[in-house]
């Protein structure tokens, strides 16, 4: 695997050769690009029964009711991003040219940065204002760098 991405071996396309675009390779990729793990389905898919399960677990108190709401509106605004994305490579599928893939790629990662960004920005108030208790379950619970909500 790590030979065919430099290009050629054993007469054989390199990964990203049009040859390997296929539906199982455009499915890895949505994989690895969207943060799906396992059985756990898509990042964007039942955002609101998971924000649910999280504020219930985590035992979110009235006066930690604002922080949370950011937080979540933010889980929201991450869901929708990646919704976005996961339908265009889905209708458009991925580029066929070696340029407009590392375009697509680059594109691709600063929608996952900016929403990153935009999680911490939510996450930090909120984690300020949990009791220990609720920190504890927070570091087990909530989405880390490659889990998308």
């Amino acid at each position: 695997m790590m030979g065919g991405m430099s290009g050629q071996q054993d007469g054989q396309a390199g990964m990203m050769g049009s040859g390997m675009m296929g539906p199982g390779m455009m499915s890895m990729m949505r994989q690895m690009m969207m943060g799906q793990q396992g059985g756990m389905g898509l990042p964007f898919e039942h955002v609101e029964g998971r924000i649910a399960f999280l504020k219930a677990e985590l035992k979110i108190a009235d006066a930690q009711a604002p922080q949370w709401n950011a937080f979540a509106d933010s889980l929201r605004a991450n869901a929708k991003a990646h919704q976005a994305m996961h339908e265009q490579m889905t209708k458009g599928g991925m580029p066929t040219s070696w340029p407009d893939r590392l375009a697509f790629q680059q594109k691709a990662l600063a929608t996952r940065l900016d929403a990153l960004k935009a999680l911490e920005s939510a996450a930090k108030p909120l984690y300020a204002v949990l009791t220990d208790e609720q920190r504890t379950l927070a570091d087990r619970l909530l989405p880390g760098p490659m889990g998308m909500m």
